[in-house]
């Protein structure tokens, strides 16, 4: 009896060392994934935020909006940014928000997105990719919701679109197990005044959960009414080279492509 009770704990204990083993690696290799995002092209995305990720050797995404003037007069800047392994994600092409809901006030009649039609939703976001695969020359890439819009009047107009990116980023908070993210609305925490120990707890809980954690940034130093401070997020990105051995940092277009691949393979086991 003592000898099944004791083998019984061993067949245990190493199933739950299997279990950790391949939590702990779950994230290629890493205990789990963090992914810098930065919206709406602003100058300090060239000016602040990619100088500091260089430093460290972390790649990030940049959702841009097609009509943004930083993109037109820095398109040069952006392409090299693209060549030294940064994501140029799309955010739209004139970055249409749903005028009709509480809080939208600057919202312009030209760029409400409750006045679109779905076409006119989808189309637009074609031509940006168009123009993004102009600068950079890649095919695959993600998008991001504009204000986190999902809907043209009632119709998830992504739909017509999901085969065309890898995925998509939403704006609602929240860590996902990698079969728990949903490619079509990934979760993600916007940043806009916290402190560096705020954004390095959410690193911490990530790491001990074996989840996704995506920032959502605008201004880095200034540049937007949303804004976290240089110190912060340098203070982030420094704990993150600190521990860059348990966290795998990349763009959101591998992440998502990597989650992708796992959920298929998960999902054929499953059947």
């Amino acid at each position: 009896m003592k000898l099944i009770k004791y083998t019984m704990l061993l067949v245990m204990l190493f199933a739950m060392q299997i279990t950790i083993a391949q939590t702990d690696n779950t994230w290629n290799g890493k205990k789990c994934a963090v992914v810098l995002t930065y919206d709406d092209a602003i100058n300090v995305d060239l000016d602040n935020v990619i100088p500091a990720l260089d430093s460290l050797g972390f790649k990030a995404t940049f959702y841009l909006i097609g009509s943004s003037p930083v993109v037109n007069l820095r398109v040069n800047e952006w392409r090299a940014a693209a060549k030294h392994g940064h994501e140029l994600g799309n955010h739209s092409l004139f970055h249409p928000c749903d005028g009709s809901l509480p809080g939208r006030g600057f919202v312009t009649a030209d760029n409400d997105l409750s006045k679109y039609t779905v076409t006119r939703a989808v189309n637009e976001i074609r031509v940006n990719n168009t123009l993004l695969k102009a600068i950079d020359g890649k095919d695959l890439r993600t998008f991001a919701y504009p204000c986190g819009d999902l809907t043209v009047c009632g119709q998830y107009f992504y739909d017509q679109l999901a085969n065309e990116f890898a995925g998509a980023r939403g704006v609602m908070p929240g860590l996902q197990t990698i079969d728990e993210v949903n490619l079509t609305n990934i979760e993600c925490y916007g940043i806009n005044g916290q402190s560096a120990g705020y954004m390095i707890d959410l690193v911490k809980k990530a790491m001990e959960t074996h989840t996704l954690l995506v920032f959502l940034f605008h201004g880095v130093g200034g540049g937007h009414s949303i804004n976290v401070s240089l110190g912060a997020h340098s203070a982030l990105l420094h704990y993150l080279n600190q521990n860059k051995k348990y966290i795998w940092i990349a763009p959101m277009v591998q992440v998502a492509s990597y989650i992708k691949s796992h959920q298929t393979v998960a999902s054929g086991k499953t059947k």
